[in-house]
């Protein structure tokens, strides 16, 4: 074998497959995803504003193409696509986007309507001042710096960071099996809460939460979510916060008035809300709404005309929340990498903690790198000094000695550095002035290394130090300035405002029609003739029900479930319908057997029974079922029991019959109303179950069928017993089906 041969290792697959993708999961986590706490940037953002700072893109300098900045962010720090970086600028120049924007940026940079911005060769970019505090401090050995993946040059592994941006601007990302997301909050309140950290290191998420209420959205909104939400949310890492639109009435003349909303939710497009808005009002969703018309300029201008003047404005918004984005909720998940290197979800105390740390540890590396400078200038001014002492000496070492440096190294006890300082001084140097501010300089430069040798070696000086930086910011950044004020303003929760089923649903009559195989549709109007009714070949007709588009249907199933059909969900009259279980999810082994009408704010009782004689009397308010899997309201028992009927109470006795024939008369109130449960006893049988039932009217006798005859008995008393007893045998002549129908 040569030695360039490949040596080939046999590897199972699951083992090298498994390698991989860990070092491609851990790659994604570290070093695309997710944001360091220290500095709240990404590997592609720190890059971008390094290399913004590396061409001297002050806020004070003119601007530069943003392809030249992309350019040099791709060859020497990001070899990934020109687009993505790209787009990493743009967002952090979106006043829309970040709370405190990065990059200032000329051209079009998008809008909140979603519209991109112009390419790379028509915008320029500069950095902002906050991007500068950011960096504040990068050339005085503050962090660390590795080799860029090319090896040619360094980069930052993270910034100093002035202020704590993982929170001022916040971030998100999705990374391999973790995901981070964090609004923006207001910087002057992290300011003050950070002072309170700092004088208060025991303090809690509760204290802190007094400072830092709630995120702080650059769109504005108004923020509804409860305080006791919110402090779980910041004391776990995880939740949500609940935005919804500003907006106002304004009244025109004639007293008729409009909706103008002047903010709307973080990360909402502004063109597919109203998109959304429109298609639900051409399919009627939404009757109290006429139009919207969208009237923005540079500020955010949405007019909602309601359908009349009547409409109740509250209303309105309620049912335009409920199925629009002009409410969201934004997700908090403050998954971080902690030292640049762990993920892991901290709490609002603890992403604090972190960045105090970090402050502290830039204030240590600073100050030292400080005093090494001050020392390293003193050596020369003190060798200086001795020059001035012995200028005489010194002018003829230098003009007679041949080897000047050694000979005053030894004659005076200096350093090389010291020496190579005195021999590079410019004559003009030597006046007497000279001297005098060279001792000023060295004495100037003692306090200063005393002082920061002071600061290094006392902790409580150094969090002095951090606070008053932090008090400066505060101070910039105040809620009284422009860029500082809150725009995101707090409201508490609102209250259960009852929207009216009008609001969203159009009232119309309507016939709901369904047949024996249970295919039901929805024919318009209440004059539906049921001779003129066709039924698909081998079906007939079964149920024919006039309701409103409002109502809901009741389907009430052998299983014990109860399922909820909208009636304006149903499919139109034309043609035969649809299954009814196509629209729940109801196996084919189980019978309907019943549909009931619901209205709004009706509260029907019915009573339900199964095949083992049990029952209750259930409500049509807790029945309601919220999903197509429907809810389980009477529980069977496990010896192959079925629910029975289900019957709406229109009376006030309740007769039942056996398969044993018998049949029981008792009063309606003897049995219980539950909203869930398997029920009481009916009837007692020794053999056999419960073969029917029937709730009527006492004064208008007990009904049934014989051979096609309705046949009633009102003298009841042989038959009249207390429930979960015996019953006698039925009447002469009771149908042998032992059904009260026949």
């Amino acid at each position: 074998m040569t030695k360039s041969a490949e040596i080939i290792n046999d590897v199972p697959f699951e083992k090298a497959l498994g390698d991989r993708y860990l070092a491609y999961a851990l790659s994604t986590i570290i070093s695309r995803s997710l944001p360091d706490v220290r500095d709240g940037l990404k590997p592609v953002h720190r890059r971008l504003i390094y290399a913004m700072q590396q061409l001297k893109l002050n806020p004070n300098s003119p601007f530069k193409k943003s392809a030249r900045v992309v350019g040099d962010v791709m060859g020497k720090f990001h070899p990934h696509g020109d687009q993505a970086i790209y787009d990493a600028l743009v967002r952090l120049a979106q006043d829309f986007s970040v709370r405190y924007p990065l990059i200032d940026g000329q051209g079009n940079f998008g809008n909140i309507d979603g519209d991109n911005a112009a390419a790379m060769r028509y915008t320029e970019a500069r950095l902002t001042e906050l991007a500068v505090m950011l960096m504040e401090g990068i050339e005085e050995n503050a962090i660390d710096f590795r080799s860029t993946y090319d090896g040619e040059a360094d980069e930052p592994i993270v910034f100093p960071a002035a202020f704590p941006n993982i929170l001022a601007n916040g971030a998100s990302g999705i990374a391999v099996g973790m995901a981070t997301s964090i609004p923006p909050h207001n910087l002057a309140e992290l300011c003050a809460a950070m002072i309170h950290l700092i004088d208060h290191p025991n303090c809690t998420v509760v204290d802190l939460v007094q400072f830092v209420p709630a995120p702080d959205f650059p769109t504005g909104g108004i923020l509804v979510e409860t305080p006791e939400s919110m402090l779980r949310s910041y004391e776990t890492g995880r939740g949500s916060f609940r935005m919804r639109a500003r907006w106002e009435t304004e009244h025109l003349k004639g007293g008729g008035f409009q909706i103008v909303v002047t903010e709307i939710p973080y990360q909402i497009s502004k063109s597919k809300l109203i998109e959304k808005i429109a298609e639900l009002l051409t399919a009627k969703k939404l009757p109290l709404l006429d139009d919207i018309r969208d009237e923005s300029a540079d500020d955010i201008r949405v007019v909602l005309v309601p359908k009349n003047r009547n409409v109740d404005p509250e209303v309105l918004m309620e049912s335009l929340f409920k199925a629009t984005d002009l409410e969201s909720r934004f997700s908090l998940n403050m998954n971080v990498l902690d030292g640049g290197r762990t993920p892991r979800v901290m709490s609002l105390k603890e992403v604090l903690q972190a960045f105090l740390k970090h402050r502290q540890e830039i204030l240590l590396r600073r100050s030292t790198h400080r005093v090494d400078e001050i020392t390293a200038r003193l050596e020369i001014l003190e060798g200086y000094l001795i020059a001035y002492l012995n200028i005489d000496e010194v002018i003829r070492i230098i003009r007679e000695e041949d080897e000047p440096k050694s000979y005053m190294i030894e004659k005076f006890g200096l350093s090389d550095t010291q020496v190579e300082a005195i021999l590079n001084m410019r004559l003009r140097a030597l006046r007497k002035l000279q001297e005098i501010e060279i001792r000023k300089e060295h004495d100037d430069l003692s306090h200063e290394r005393e002082a920061l040798q002071k600061l290094l070696t006392t902790e409580s000086l150094q969090w002095k130090r951090i606070k008053a930086d932090i008090k400066t910011i505060e101070k910039k950044f105040g809620l009284d300035t422009l860029l500082g004020k809150r725009r995101t303003t707090l409201a508490e929760a609102p209250t259960a405002i009852v929207i009216p089923i009008e609001a969203v649903i159009e009232r119309e009559d309507v016939t709901v029609v369904c047949s024996q195989m249970g295919w039901i549709r929805c024919i318009k109007g209440h004059n539906a003739n049921p001779d003129d009714i066709k039924y698909k070949e081998g079906d007939t007709a079964g149920s024919i029900i006039q309701a409103e588009t409002t109502d809901k249907i009741l389907v009430f199933a052998s299983n014990g479930k109860f399922y909820t059909i909208g009636v304006d969900k149903l499919p139109g009259g034309r043609g035969h319908g649809e299954p009814i279980r196509m629209m729940i999810d109801l196996d084919n082994a189980e019978e309907i057997l019943n549909l009931s009408i619901v209205k709004p704010g009706q509260n029907k009782q019915f009573l339900l029974a199964s095949t083992d004689s049990r029952g209750f009397l259930a409500n049509s308010d807790d029945v309601i079922a919220q999903t197509r899997q429907g809810k389980q309201v009477m529980m069977l028992g496990d010896d192959g029991a079925k629910a029975l009927c289900c019957i709406e109470i229109e009376g006030d006795l309740i007769a039942s019959i056996g398969e044993n024939r018998k049949l029981l008369v008792f009063p309606v109130s003897d049995m219980p109303s539950l909203s869930r449960g398997r029920g009481v006893i009916i009837q007692k049988y020794r053999q056999g179950n419960l073969s029917d039932i029937k709730v009527f009217k006492e004064a208008e006798g007990l009904t049934w069928i014989r051979n096609g005859k309705k046949v009633t008995e009102k003298d009841l008393l042989m038959w009249k017993g207390r429930r979960a007893t015996l019953g006698r045998l039925a009447p002469i002549g009771f149908p042998r089906s032992n059904k009260f129908e026949g």
